[in-house]
């Protein structure tokens, strides 16, 4: 389940982080106390406060806004404009207006297949309106013709150590990719404003098209290291030429799930992290790879984009203690098992939606319609846990929302189908945010939105205005 060697290397950052605290955190040999010793009397103090701004105002409004969205991550608050898409938290996700279904139903698959591609969503994204097949293969065309990664970029990723993150190494990959921006050259040589958006199309349709490149060359690196990478097919979609670079060519239905997961997951409104973080960055007028690599680092973070990988250990922890033997009543007291210990049920719950994510609901129905992942152990297994878990965490009374999100199944289709390296699969969820977040950009150098300043308060001066 793990790689070679991550825990040691695990076990030996953690003593080296505890050395290290215990080496500095006295200073008596110079007199007074130390930054540790001090922080850890000032902590609790502060822990306190907001603990009592919680409990007794929480509802208190300060100008226009309660207090509990501004110490509560802003959750809710509407304060952004985002074009592409709008969640709903009973509907689901719509892209201009067109829900998963509707979408399924009009834009074009790739000519081999039957899901949507990447390219056609994109289509639907940047200008609301569904593209024919004719326009959808055309840009196919484009994105082939312009995926190959710069080689300076191949050696820099190459030179990275194989240990490290995967994330990690794709947001150098992409930041890297700004060395041949267009919107830095021209707003160094000084365009109109009205240009903008010009420039910010150009670089993201870029991006856009290699990023198979890069993530696949991080996958051979990593896990295949030696591997000969096939060069791009042109007459391929995105996707079809990702999944032939990752060496699953040959699987047309992974390909076909890819394209499937890499649409469905291509936007999600602005306010979730790395959307929100690429239009904070975008603001400024940093150039779409550096503001999409910086999204990447917030999709990497445990509570956004590494939750499909959680799901697949819980799911494949709970198999492997109650075995073949998959009962409703085996489930149930699994999941028992999991909140009694203080745990949340991974896949369960999300920040907006208040039903089943349509996402997930999409995804199961892919795999009502292949038999081998109908009669898959691990994707059993999610399905009988969806007929349990809500009930189980309505009474447990914890969670807005008892239903399954996308996370619930996206990364247990990926492991069935061989895909079984857990820390690659944000990889692939950050191949396909790509679609939303620089459309983004795009929308909002042509809008000519402003740079993003919000007012921040500290809890002294909070505690000051909610007594006024």
């Amino acid at each position: 389940m793990f790689a070679r060697g991550t825990v040691s290397r695990s076990l030996l950052r953690e003593a080296s982080a505890s050395a290290s605290f215990k080496r500095f955190a006295s200073t008596k040999a110079f007199g007074g106390q130390s930054l540790r010793e001090t922080l850890k009397e000032v902590i609790p103090a502060k822990q306190e406060q907001l603990k009592k701004l919680k409990a007794e105002h929480s509802q208190t409004v300060v100008g226009d806004i309660k207090v509990e969205n501004i110490i509560g991550g802003m959750r809710g608050l509407k304060s952004m404009l985002w074009e592409a898409s709008v969640l709903d938290p009973n509907e689901g996700i719509r892209f201009h207006g067109l829900s998963i279904p509707d979408c399924q139903k009009v834009l074009p698959p790739a000519p081999n297949g039957k899901e949507i591609i990447a390219e056609s969503m994109l289509w639907l994204l940047l200008t609301g309106q569904v593209p024919t097949p004719e326009q959808t293969r055309q840009l196919s065309a484009e994105l082939a013709e312009k995926g190959n990664l710069p080689k300076s970029v191949e050696d820099l990723v190459d030179s990275l150590p194989q240990s490290l993150h995967p994330m990690t190494q794709l947001g150098i990959g992409v930041s890297a990719l700004n060395h041949d921006s267009q919107f830095q050259a021209a707003y160094e040589k000084g365009m109109k404003k009205s240009e903008y958006w010009t420039h910010t199309l150009e670089d993201c349709l870029t991006l856009i098209a290699k990023l198979p490149a890069l993530a696949a060359r991080i996958y051979r690196n990593v896990y295949k290291p030696g591997t000969a990478l096939p060069a791009l097919d042109k007459d391929l979609d995105l996707v079809g030429n990702y999944t032939q670079l990752l060496g699953y060519g040959d699987n047309h239905n992974l390909t076909e799930y890819l394209r499937l997961y890499i649409a469905l997951h291509g936007d999600h409104e602005g306010g979730n992290a790395s959307a929100h973080t690429a239009h904070l960055v975008g603001s400024t007028l940093s150039d779409p790879f550096l503001a999409y690599s910086a999204a990447l680092f917030a999709l990497a973070g445990p509570l956004h984009g590494l939750a499909n990988q959680e799901v697949l250990r819980w799911q494949l922890a709970m198999q492997k203690e109650i075995g073949d033997n998959i009962t409703h009543e085996n489930i149930k007291e699994y999941l028992w098992k999991t909140l009694n210990s203080g745990q949340v049920v991974p896949g369960y719950g999300h920040g907006v939606l208040r039903n089943p994510d349509p996402r997930f609901i999409a995804l199961q129905e892919f795999c009502q319609t292949r038999p081998e992942l109908k009669e898959s152990p691990i994707i059993q297994l999610v399905n009988k846990t969806f007929e349990v878990a809500p009930d189980v965490l309505k009474e447990h009374g914890k969670t807005k929302n008892p239903y399954p999100n996308v996370d619930a199944t996206s990364g247990c289709v990926l492991y069935h189908y061989g895909l079984t390296e857990f820390k690659y699969y944000t990889v692939i969820f950050g191949v396909s945010r790509a679609l939303g977040a620089l459309t983004q950009l795009v929308w909002a150098r042509a809008l000519g939105l402003p740079l993003e300043r919000p007012k921040s308060v500290s809890m002294d001066v909070l505690e000051k205005l909610v007594k006024a």
